[in-house]
């Protein structure tokens, strides 16, 4: 559901939006159920009072003076001959007379019109009307769009014997109620323009009050690294829910703190008995041969020996050759072990990998610099190792018998930063080996430590910089760092 997508703060906004239109929605409803209710209420008392007045004053005249004929049923329309249209204008309401048996008598329109009066009354309106106990009937018809009430009741002498049937035609003219009702929305609806504007700015700033902590606690919760100490969310005044969850989260900091000392103090353990394992490892590859040359020269040793001298020149090359190779074994991991000192001294980097390049004797190493100079604060001697250590690693990617061998060194500068790529055409990286490139004593040579692009990245990564590499088996491998000016 797109809604459920939304932020919290765009859903509280939505919801004031949507709770103030519901709201107008359901008053504009309810108004016009109400008026159109009162509508009812009102014709209906109208007629009411209509038919009162009039049979007030029919009784009036059957009673009057003026009247010369005799009060019963065949003399009605005699009766009533003037006297109709007088009553009829008085009280502004047309008036049909008939006899008990439906048939019309009298009646107030100057003309009769077979489509607008009925010559007889029904006979479920008979019967409805001689049935009911208030001996009265009103009857609801609507008419070429206009909606008409229309009541029967009984026209009766003294002795209250019904004479005749008194129908009074009554149209329901809404067109003062309905202007009233329009005036009504009309205001309403200015009402609810003024409210709807003022949800909108209460909806923005409700909900960047209510969402205002919790971005807090996700700002704080994004932040949170294991490996680095995590700051406490402190927050004046909350309601108890996001105090709940600030206490929550800041518990969970003090023992993430907790498990990253434990998980430190194990990992550095662990780390040194590897390297412990590995400086042994190392060590005891040239121990083996000098022991082997030792036990040899003391069961072959003659002093008689004419050619002992030579012989104690070759047991001593021996010696001193495992000797320095222990010497670079112990300089390698003193190398590895030592943190690069930030001295940030102000250098051309151009020249200085240039410099580095010199001692490699390979032809087939191109460098390429789009500007003389860029100039960064980096340890001159750092930035060297860096460049050499990922030299070598590319021409020991490269086989002897390759046709083109081919690296290619780079220093670009962009951004603010300076890139460093070293691009050769070796065998490349498996992909089972990518993610194990740059662990400490990972190697894929039959000689080396595999100290080296650990150690570049230990040094790479202290001045705030980045090592990455993209290969393909067969076609290559380029490294590319990148570290701020």
């Amino acid at each position: 559901m797109v809604f459920g997508k939304l932020s919290l703060r765009v859903r509280i906004f939505i919801a004031m939006l949507l709770l103030v239109l519901i709201a107008s929605v359901l008053i504009a409803i309810v108004t016009i159920h109400q008026y159109n209710e009162e509508a009812q209420d009102y014709h209906a008392d109208r007629l009411d009072r209509k038919e009162a007045a009039i049979h007030e004053h029919i009784d009036f005249v059957l009673r009057g003076r003026q009247n010369t004929y005799e009060v019963k049923t065949e003399n009605i329309p005699l009766i009533f001959k003037e006297k109709i249209y007088e009553i009829a204008a008085i009280h502004e309401l047309q008036i049909n007379l008939y006899d008990l048996e439906g048939s019309l008598l009298k009646t107030s329109r100057a003309t009769i019109s077979n489509d607008t009066i009925a010559k007889c009354i029904d006979a479920e309106v008979l019967n409805a009307l001689s049935n009911n106990v208030e001996r009265r009937h009103v009857v609801k018809n609507t008419e070429n769009g206009e909606t008409f009430l229309s009541s029967y009741t009984y026209i009766t002498d003294e002795r209250f014997k019904p004479l005749a049937i008194l129908n009074l035609p009554y149209l329901e003219n809404d067109d003062f109620l309905n202007k009233e009702l329009n005036e009504f929305l009309e205001r309403l609806g200015y009402a609810y323009f003024f409210m709807l504007i003022l949800a909108v700015i209460l909806g923005l700033l409700l909900s960047k009050y209510i969402t205002k902590t919790l971005k807090t606690i996700s700002d704080k919760i994004k932040e949170t690294r294991l490996e680095k100490r995590n700051e406490k969310i402190h927050i004046k005044s909350s309601t108890e829910e996001i105090s709940t969850l600030v206490n929550s989260y800041n518990s969970m900091i003090d023992e993430l703190e907790e498990s990253a000392v434990k998980l430190a103090t194990s990992e550095r353990e662990q780390a040194w008995r590897e390297m412990a394992k590995q400086v042994a490892h190392e060590i005891k590859n040239p121990l083996t041969p000098m022991r082997l040359s030792v036990q040899s020269f003391q069961r072959k040793f003659d002093p008689t020996d004419p050619n002992i001298i030579q012989k104690v020149d070759e047991y001593s090359k021996t010696l001193i050759q495992q000797i320095d190779t222990m010497s670079s074994i112990a300089s390698a991991f003193s190398n590895f072990a030592k943190m690069p000192a930030q001295q940030n001294e102000t250098l051309n980097v151009v020249k200085i990998v240039k410099l580095a390049l010199d001692i490699f004797n390979e032809d087939y190493i191109t460098f390429i610099a789009e500007e003389e100079e860029v100039i960064a604060k980096f340890d001159r001697t750092q930035l060297i190792r860096v460049v050499t250590n990922l030299v070598k690693n590319g021409i020991q990617a490269i086989p002897n018998e390759a046709e083109n061998p081919r690296i290619v060194v780079s220093v670009t500068s962009e951004n603010g930063n300076v890139k460093i790529t070293i691009a050769d055409n070796g065998v490349g990286i498996s992909d089972e080996n990518k993610a194990k490139v740059f662990e400490p004593k990972f190697t894929t040579k039959s000689s080396g430590m595999g100290l080296g692009l650990a150690m570049v990245k230990n040094i790479v990564e202290t001045y705030d910089g980045s090592i990455t590499f993209t290969s393909e088996r067969g076609l290559g491998t380029t490294f590319t760092v990148i570290f701020p000016k």
